[in-house]
């Protein structure tokens, strides 16, 4: 029997019971679109937040120190050890380029004009390189020592009329002081310039460590006792986005901090170790993550899929029982048992190819919106979609063997008699 004789009878008997068939395969289309879409989403994610991560970051290494144990994101259980000596000591190292402390300036509004705004945690403190020149639209970095700020867009655009390059800003600190800032810069993008802002699109206010920092911790009683500050968080830039001067960089503000000479050094232990990462390896724990979300996905999906072949293999089997009479009909006009074989296998492998693609057009629509919608670039897993046909076939012929086998063995002169 000739292959487009064959695929015309098992369409013929497709469409001839569309709801049945129709039901049939949604267990592969649901199995399907769900790996698709999250799939394409943390495909997406992963798109969205390597692209924020620019030539130049790629040679921080943002540290903090904590319990080994400690789960969760950069910066979790962090203690403030890093005094202002050891960030100094640590940029004047030969394999550094800059070292300086992060720090959240506790703050109760910000006002602009008579216009005052809420700002629980906005403000940053750091280090002026902090704010690259690459990331800014407009203006300049902030100077150590000036009562100056960079802003994102989200928070110069917080107010009725936009924040611009010269502007003031008043400051309420949590204390209750007050502090003028003239605004030097404006990025170039709301997302979080590290993996400590999470790269989320919020509001964000940077200024210098000193003094704004300086004058938090002076406020709160929290410094080292002879004037000095603490951090519990830093960042340490490499000369170089090289993997050598990052790797020499890191070993050797590490060396640094666990030495004598460091002020953090009398901390550590087993309970508290420094940990520096860079936001690519920051990145590749949130890829782990996924994967294991995207294996969850795909487990539950695979138990569609076991769902969706036995619903193949019985509604096979009724076809079997259906059509017995014509295929007693095909054997006595000289079918073979292959002929019968292959005609009913044929129809399994259409019902979850038909499955397979429509389970991926659906997977790559509700993926593509789901990355519109939380604003991501949209990043399609091709290669899945591939796996997703052969996924369709490989059902197909692992549900339809048994029913087209049992067809091919059905005695002709038994299949005629059959009323």
């Amino acid at each position: 029997m000739m292959v487009r004789e064959s695929l015309r009878l098992s369409w013929r008997a497709i469409t001839g019971h569309k709801l049945r068939s129709a039901l049939t395969i949604v267990g592969i289309v649901i199995g399907i679109a769900a790996v698709i879409t999250f799939v394409t989403l943390g495909a997406s994610l992963q798109a969205g937040i390597i692209g924020d991560i620019s030539p130049d970051d790629q040679r921080s290494l943002y540290g903090w120190a904590a319990d080994p144990d400690v789960e969760g994101g950069p910066g979790a259980g962090a203690q403030p050890i890093f005094s202002d000596s050891d960030l100094a000591a640590v940029a004047d190292l030969e394999e550094v380029d800059a070292a300086y402390g992060y720090a959240p300036v506790g703050t109760r509004s910000i006002a602009s004009g008579d216009q005052r705004l809420p700002q629980g945690d906005g403000v940053i403190a750091t280090g002026p390189s902090y704010v690259r020149e690459s990331t800014l639209a407009d203006g300049r970095q902030f100077e150590t020592g000036a009562r100056e700020a960079v802003l994102n867009p989200a928070a110069a655009s917080q107010f009725e009329e936009n924040v611009s390059v010269g502007d003031e800003l008043t400051i309420t600190l949590l204390g209750g002081g007050q502090t003028d800032v003239e605004v030097v810069g404006i990025t170039d993008s709301s997302e979080g310039l590290s993996p400590f802002e999470g790269f989320e699109n919020s509001p964000r206010v940077y200024v210098p460590t000193d003094p704004f920092y300086a004058e938090q911790v002076g406020t709160e009683g929290q410094d080292t006792g002879d004037g000095g500050l603490r951090f519990a968080a830093i960042v340490i830039e490499a000369p170089s986005a090289d993997d050598g001067a990052v790797d020499d960089a890191r070993s050797a503000a590490e060396a640094y901090f666990e030495s004598d000479d460091s002020d953090a050094g009398e901390f550590l232990g087993e309970d508290l170790a420094v940990s520096l990462e860079t936001s690519t390896e920051l990145l590749q724990q949130l890829q782990d993550v996924l994967e294991i979300f995207q294996s969850f996905i795909v487990g539950i999906a695979a138990i569609s899929l076991v769902v969706a072949s036995i619903g193949i293999a019985n509604i096979m089997l009724v076809s079997v029982t259906e059509r017995t009479r014509e295929i007693g009909i095909m054997k006595a006009v000289g079918a073979q048992k292959r002929d019968v074989l292959g005609l009913f296998l044929l129809e399994a492998v259409v019902l979850g190819l038909i499955g397979a693609v429509l389970g991926t057009v659906l997977g790559l629509v509700v993926g593509y919106l789901g990355a519109q919608y939380i604003d991501l670039p949209v990043v399609y897993p091709l290669e899945y979609v591939v796996l997703a046909v052969a996924v369709g076939i490989v059902v197909g012929i692992g549900s339809g063997l048994y029913p087209a086998w049992r067809a091919a063995r059905t005695d002709p002169i038994e299949a005629l008699r059959y009323e």
